[in-house]
């Protein structure tokens, strides 16, 4: 009702409002402002006389003709004095009167009309001169920008209507009018952050005036806004740290959460963008993994096509960073192939790695340094002094700003000492070349001025050894002659004193080997000498039967000494012949038994007499004579029994002289036992079939005799 109410008041006053700016020009809101007419609308005046009249007022250049009402007729009053004498003699004349009242009454109808028909014009707003508008003209202004639901025009209206004063008859409407302005301003500023401008809705919020009723709420929809967007950011940092750490499913975890925090921007736009980052990002990582795996198989090819797949990565990437760092990384692991190579002194191999390094490792400088150093290192690998000077040249010059300068510095110190050492060595040998003993330790007193940490300390310690060698070889080898023409003697005294000459050589000197050679070889026949006896009348005992007795002889010679090995072959030998000897022997005891069983064992114990034995002969006859034995008694028992007979065959041992014929014998009894089937009697054909002759019904015993006839 209240709205309703205030409706038509609304309407009513802009009605009124509208009506009287036509005709009168609009109130002053100031007190004591006067009021003067519109630019080119009439003004009403009353003469002296008391009667009214209408005055026309010009345009001012520039104002719209819009606003200006036609020029008005002045009543017949106004004219009358002044013509009545000058057309007095007109009265007496009816037609003049007529045709008067005609035009006067056609006039006044014409008039009326458009009176009638003439639309109210419209407050021109833009150009009011608003300390003098009134206060419904202010309202109906304001009314008009706020329809345009923008936060500037929401502003200007409350500007236009919020100077009224608290008394006002126009105030209940304008405060009702002020609610709904600046909530619709919050409410843009909520559209605002709904549509993701943060800093956009902040403002709105905060243009609305301190003494209007949203004003109120003003701060807390800030904090509110600040402290979704807050969290709202919160999720999507966590969602790009996963990312970098590669996390997919927790990535998309935190993307999922945007579309719970209450804004439309986050839930829509962000949401998506964040979830396009992920897709991008899980493909790029497949891609950065890949190119890791070819990284762990390390091998140039290898490194390449991973560079090639890390260089695909989109430099917008979240995984950017991680495939630069591996590309990085296989530049160096490219400079250590290099490094390898080049210490492997394969120069070309190593030059052709380093020129393959992406460029995108950032490694250029390093690689030309590297070409460079490599150069000057396959120059001095010549190992003359003029080489030397050479690479010493192509080094120096790096200059400090490069990357591998100190590395320079390094082979320059090392190429500057080799030439020191190259000047040593030769030298040395120069005095070596003499031969002489003397001659040969001033030559390895100037190589040992060489220290161990130079390049050519090695070369250095292989000549001072090799003249070292040739010094003692010159110093001891009177002491091996010597020994070699004392031991010539041939006798147990003469080899003992060759072996103490030659034991005057000490260990580490160059004859030294030889000379423990030569001792061993003395020493040998030194215990041949003295053992030779012990083994030769150990044969004569094992040749006269008497193996215990050569055995104990023979193992008189102590092991490690030269005839051990022998005399131990032949105490193996002499004691497989006891064992021999001693199996036989109780074979004969259980063949003389007469059992198949003792028969059969006394078989087995003389075929363990070795072939080599003496007594090998002598248990094949006793073997042959057993089994043929155990065959008799198999024969003795088939008379009365087939069955035991073929049990007592069946032991006859195999390579015996027996076992073919006992195994003839088996089969002739297993028949005897198990005779075959006889052969199946032959069934005679089937009588041939000949063909029924016509008429021919086949007889059936079942069926009823035919009829006799009489």
């Amino acid at each position: 009702m209240r709205e309703r109410g205030s409706s038509d008041r609304r309407s009513a006053a802009r009605a009124s409002e509208q009506g009287n700016q036509n005709r009168f020009p609009i109130p002053p809101l100031i007190p004591g402002a006067s009021v003067a007419p519109p630019t080119g609308a009439a003004s009403v005046s009353e003469d002296t006389a008391g009667v009214n009249k209408v005055e026309s007022t010009q345009p001012a250049d520039g104002e719209q003709l819009e606003n200006v009402e036609p020029r008005k007729s002045a009543p017949i009053s106004n004219f009358y004095q002044p013509v009545s004498q000058k057309l007095g003699r007109w009265f007496s004349y009816w037609q003049f009167w007529a045709t008067l009242a005609t035009v006067t009454a056609g006039g006044v109808g014409f008039t009326a009309v458009a009176l009638l028909f003439k639309l109210p014009t419209l407050p021109n707003c833009p150009s009011m001169y608003w300390p003098t508008a009134s206060a419904s003209m202010r309202l109906y202004c304001a009314q008009l920008a706020a329809k345009k639901q923008t936060v500037k025009d929401l502003l200007e209206a409350i500007a236009l209507v919020q100077s009224l004063p608290p008394d006002h008859p126009l105030r209940e409407e304008v405060n009702y009018e002020i609610k709904e302005w600046s909530q619709n301003i919050l409410d843009l500023a909520e559209a605002s952050f709904d549509a993701g401008k943060l800093d956009e809705a902040i403002a709105m919020a905060k243009k609305i005036p301190a003494d209007v009723p949203a004003y109120s709420q003003v701060k807390t929809r800030i904090q509110t806004w600040k402290s979704l967007w807050s969290k709202a950011e919160g999720i999507y940092r966590d969602g790009e740290a996963e990312l970098r750490k590669q996390n997919w499913s927790q990535a998309f975890r935190e993307a999922v959460r945007l579309l719970y925090v209450g804004n439309t921007y986050w839930q829509t736009t962000k949401y998506e963008e964040l979830n396009q980052l992920i897709v991008s990002a899980r493909d790029d990582g497949d891609t950065l993994t890949k190119a890791q795996n070819l990284v762990r198989r390390s091998g140039v090819k290898n490194l390449l096509e991973a560079v090639k797949l890390a260089e695909s990565i989109n430099p917008k990437s979240y995984i950017y960073k991680d495939a630069q760092a591996v590309i990085v990384d296989i530049g160096r692991k490219m400079m250590d192939m290099a490094e390898a190579q080049l210490e492997a002194r394969n120069i070309d191999e190593a030059i052709d790695i380093v020129r393959q390094i992406p460029g995108s490792a950032n490694l250029q400088a390093q690689a030309q340094d590297f070409i460079n150093l490599a150069q000057a290192q396959a120059v001095a690998q010549q190992g003359t002094a003029s080489s030397l000077q050479e690479a010493l040249v192509l080094v120096q010059k790096l200059t400090p700003d490069r990357p591998l300068y100190i590395k320079g510095q390094d082979l320059i110190i090392r190429w500057q000492r080799e030439l020191e050492d190259i000047a040593h060595l030769e030298k040395a040998r120069q005095l070596a070349q003499l031969g002489t003993a003397s001659d040969l330790k001033s030559a390895i007193k100037e190589a040992q001025l060489i220290p161990g940490s130079h390049p050519r300390a090695e070369e250095a310690k292989t000549e001072i050894s090799r003249w070292t060698q040739r010094i003692q070889t010159m110093e001891d080898r009177p002491y091996l002659n010597r020994a070699e023409q004392i031991a010539s003697l041939g006798d147990e005294t003469s080899l003992q004193a060759a072996i103490d000459e030659a034991n005057q050589i000490p260990a580490g000197r160059a004859l030294y080997q030889e000379a423990q050679d030569k001792v061993r070889q003395w020493t040998a026949q030194i215990q041949e000498i003295q053992d030779q006896p012990y083994l030769e009348r150990a044969r004569q005992l094992a040749g006269a039967g008497n193996l215990v007795d050569a055995i104990a002889t023979a193992g008189q010679i102590r092991p490690g000494r030269a005839l051990s090995a022998e005399a131990q072959a032949a105490m193996v030998d002499w004691q497989a012949q006891i064992q021999a000897q001693q199996n036989l022997q109780e074979a004969r005891r259980l063949g003389s038994q007469r059992t198949p069983d003792t028969l059969a064992m006394a078989i087995r114990l003389a075929k363990q007499v070795p072939n080599s034995s003496p007594f090998r002969g002598e248990a094949e006859d006793a073997i042959n004579q057993w089994s043929y034995q155990m065959l008799s008694l198999a024969q003795d028992r088939a008379s009365y029994d087939l069955a035991g007979a073929i049990a007592i065959a069946k032991i006859i041992p195999d390579r015996t002289s027996a076992f073919a014929e006992a195994k003839a014998q088996i089969d002739v009894w297993q028949n005897i036992l198990n005779p075959p089937a006889p052969p199946p009697e032959p069934v005679a054909p089937p009588p041939e079939q000949t063909s029924p002759p016509p008429n021919f019904v086949p007889s059936d015993e079942s069926s009823t005799p035919p009829a006799t006839i009489p």
